[in-house]
């Protein structure tokens, strides 16, 4: 079943994503340039992103707290290295009424300021060591060019942020969200991803080091899906965050911190979707399934058939559709918003005590007897569901990725809608040189066990390197 609306992938690629979002029913686009209204059925995704992200949160010990929006300017100047990396972004508040502020504030585009005058004014020694924290915000970043989920002036993320007393569990832990941040990509969203760290030109500014989670889009384009950074002691000397030590000196925190954003619902769309409408994860979709109904009022069979099916779903997040459309509509909207499953009971199925199954992944249908429906079946069909558009954005990936031994060779897989992978320990001039000749990017630094030469250098490196064109 075939919508007219939604673009095809293969005519317009980006075309095909908003016209997806829309008709997903998505969002709504807002009064301010670069702002949307996140409805229901998204916000619900993002819901249920942050509920299972907080759940691997919690085997860290870490806990939520909720930080102000507004930053006075004026500490940001205190770090030079992070201003220069958001001072072309920032949204500033010069009055209050009609009086003029002496100093300026900021609205929030990251809270690394406000969480460490929270770290000063809780940490006083060692003992007071470790403190794990997070939010659930919006930030505000001032994008040029916009586009919904990936790139808004106003965003919704999550953002974490640590300080210790010892460098290597510092590290230890940067890399235990990072493996967090993988195994919701992984396993939860059904993206698989390359990782790495970034390079020294493309770090978070102010970090020692980032860890990167990059997933490749359908067009072969590369999404930044998630970050975690080692700070290590550069906003602490900043902001001055020393603590007691058990020597009764005193030395400076170690610092991380990560985030994920709903950015993550363009990588959902991207990834898995189809020319039909979206194709959703069933951890994350507001309905695993739906049941659709064709002459509820006017048929016992089906009221008594629907009334089995819900006591048989107890268990699964799920959602009636009796009104009076026909049952093609309704196959077609469950069908563009993505949800895993739908139970279609028609008069016909329904006086056999049958009902029909559509499964989003492969758009098949078939025909199930009500006495095979219970817990295990669902399950095993939601499984399903998950490995399968698992694996089909697995394959795409492997296909994206082509090994190239020179500049030439990478412009041309670049220009062929691939992912180069090559050795590379360039500088950030090198870099640039490269973007400019290809519109790539690096992504992310995988270490090897050999050497091989840089493509840009000529010099012997264990160092290989992602490049993309990216969002």
């Amino acid at each position: 079943m075939s919508n007219s609306k939604i673009v095809k992938r293969d005519v317009d690629f980006s075309k095909w994503y908003t016209s997806i979002i829309t008709e997903a029913d998505l969002i709504d686009y807002s009064l301010i340039k670069g702002t949307v209204v996140l409805k229901p059925y998204a916000w619900s995704i993002w819901k249920n992103i942050e509920k299972n992200l907080d759940k691997e949160f919690a085997k860290h010990n870490i806990e939520n707290c909720c930080f102000p929006l507004l930053i006075p300017y004026e500490e940001f100047l205190k770090e030079k290295e992070h201003i220069e990396g958001f001072a072309p972004e920032l949204f500033t508040v010069d009055r209050i009424g009609e009086e003029k502020l002496e100093s300026p504030y900021v609205l929030r585009p990251t809270s690394e300021i406000l969480f460490c005058y929270y770290f000063k004014n809780n940490v006083v020694s060692y003992n007071d060591l470790p403190i794990k924290v997070n939010q659930w915000c919006n930030v505000f970043r001032a994008e040029k060019n916009t586009r919904p989920f990936l790139r808004t002036s106003e965003f919704y993320w999550q953002e974490q942020h640590a300080v210790f007393s010892n460098k290597d569990e510092a590290i230890d832990f940067a890399y235990k969200i990072f493996d967090s941040y993988k195994y919701l990509l992984n396993n939860i969203l059904c993206i698989p991803v390359l990782t790495g760290k970034k390079t020294e030109y493309e770090k978070f500014a102010g970090a020692d080091f980032t860890l990167t989670l990059e997933a490749i889009m359908q067009d072969g384009q590369a999404l930044q899906s998630g970050t975690s950074h080692y700070l290590g002691q550069n906003f602490a000397k900043s902001y001055d965050l020393k603590y007691q030590n058990s020597k009764n000196g005193y030395d400076y925190m170690e610092q991380t911190s990560a985030g994920v954003s709903t950015r993550l619902i363009g990588a959902l769309i991207m990834t898995h979707s189809d020319d039909d409408g979206l194709i959703l994860p069933s951890k994350i979709a507001p309905y695993q399934l739906i049941i659709n109904t064709m002459f509820y009022e006017k048929n016992e069979n089906v009221k008594n058939i629907v009334n089995v099916i819900e006591n048989k779903l107890s268990n699964f997040s799920f959602k009636k559709n009796i009104n009076d459309k026909s049952l093609g509509i309704k196959i077609q909207d469950a069908q563009i918003k993505g949800i895993p499953l739908q139970i279609n009971i028609g008069p016909r199925d329904a006086e056999n005590n049958k009902v029909e199954i559509f499964k989003r992944s492969t758009n098949e249908k078939i025909i199930v007897d009500i006495k095979k429906i219970n817990d295990k079946f669902i399950n095993d069909l939601l499984y399903e569901h998950d490995s399968i558009i698992y694996k089909r954005a697995q394959d795409n990936l492997n296909s994206k990725i082509q090994e190239v031994n020179s500049i030439e060779e990478l412009k041309k897989a670049i220009q062929n809608a691939k992912v180069a992978f090559a050795y590379f320990d360039g500088n950030e001039n090198d870099e640039k040189e490269i973007k400019i000749l290809t519109s790539a990017s690096t992504r992310c630094i995988v270490e090897q066990n050999k050497k091989g030469k840089c493509i840009k250098t000529g010099k012997l490196t264990n160092k290989k390197v992602y490049f993309a064109r990216a969002y």
